[in-house]
């Protein structure tokens, strides 16, 4: 076992773990008690996440445990190198106050970073990332939370760490291998046979999600598309939270709203203007933040 911890100090902008995992990002991470999603009273929970063989170098399923507490991130991994990993995960080499400060001055915006300082976007890999947003369509977060948990124990590897067993999240290969049935019956629904189609699309070689890596922002979003189930909001999603493209700003319905009320001038009548207009109105380069941000302030009831 490797642990470690670093001051919260240290990190440009400071950091915020639950906001940053608890924020409608990532479906990818657990917490011990397993109240993730709905419970944000308990002090300092262990958040934890298993990579999957096809995710890490050494080609072997990697836990990655880590809380916040004392102004001190603290973790605990299987792998020698945990620090790089959760730096990559979780962008904590990010220059946070640097990518605010470029952000246009906006009092939705300013609201949103005022109350949630530190909240990181994450990286999270590619594939589980794609289809924990296949399964997002009209769901809660707690709910799409819920299904990734059901498909890592139904089709991941199992790894035991300090005595506790995990279930890393399924490989393209296993999750190409299940039925639409099966995967109905873990409350898929109509996403089921999306599901199943794309794993098998990545488990083929047919297309990957990193494709999209290095090329322009709306090419790399029309690459996406290729698979069942991904639309342009789903390709946006991967796009900023998994493959780097900080621009992408997801037309959800919590942005459609902040845009009905405080940008009406950026609706355009279609997915691709209207997210041209948005985008330049939130910074343009990092305009990925302002928009995670801005969801996550009003999914939680904030106001200007």
């Amino acid at each position: 076992m490797e642990t470690g911890s670093r001051p919260i100090e240290s990190f440009d902008g400071g950091f915020d773990l639950r906001t940053t995992l608890e924020s409608g990002q990532s479906y990818l991470w657990r917490r011990d008690d397993d109240r993730m999603y709905r419970d944000s009273s308990a002090d300092a929970p262990w958040y934890y996440t298993v990579l999957p063989e096809t995710a890490t170098e050494t080609n072997e399923s990697e836990i990655l445990r880590v809380r916040q507490t004392d102004r001190r991130l603290e973790w605990e991994s299987s792998t020698a190198n945990a620090y790089e990993r959760l730096e990559h995960l979780l962008r904590l080499d990010d220059d946070l106050d640097s990518i605010i400060d470029s952000t246009p001055e906006d009092p939705l915006i300013d609201s949103a970073y005022g109350a949630h300082r530190g909240m990181r976007l994450v990286r999270d890999p590619p594939f589980g990332c794609l289809i924990s947003f296949i399964c997002s369509a009209q769901m809660r977060v707690g709910r799409i939370h819920r299904m990734q948990i059901a498909l890592a124990e139904a089709y991941g590897e199992s790894i035991r760490f300090d005595g506790a067993e995990y279930s890393a999240y399924p490989t393209p290969d296993r999750l190409a291998e299940a039925t639409e049935s099966e995967l109905r019956d873990l409350s898929l629904g109509y996403r089921a046979p999306y599901v199943q189609r794309t794993a098998e699309m990545v488990s083929t070689g047919e297309a990957h999600p990193n494709d999209a890596v290095g090329l322009n922002y709306e090419a790399a979003r029309e690459s996406l598309t290729r698979f069942v189930g991904v639309g342009d909001k789903v390709a946006d999603c991967v796009l900023l939270f998994s493959l780097g493209y900080l621009e992408a700003v997801p037309l959800d319905t919590w942005i459609q709203s902040a845009i009905e009320e405080h940008y009406p001038d950026c609706e355009c009548g279609s997915y691709a203007e209207t997210s041209r207009a948005i985008r330049a109105r939130l910074g343009g380069t990092y305009a990925g933040y302002a928009q995670t941000y801005v969801f996550h302030h009003l999914r939680t009831g904030g106001d200007v």
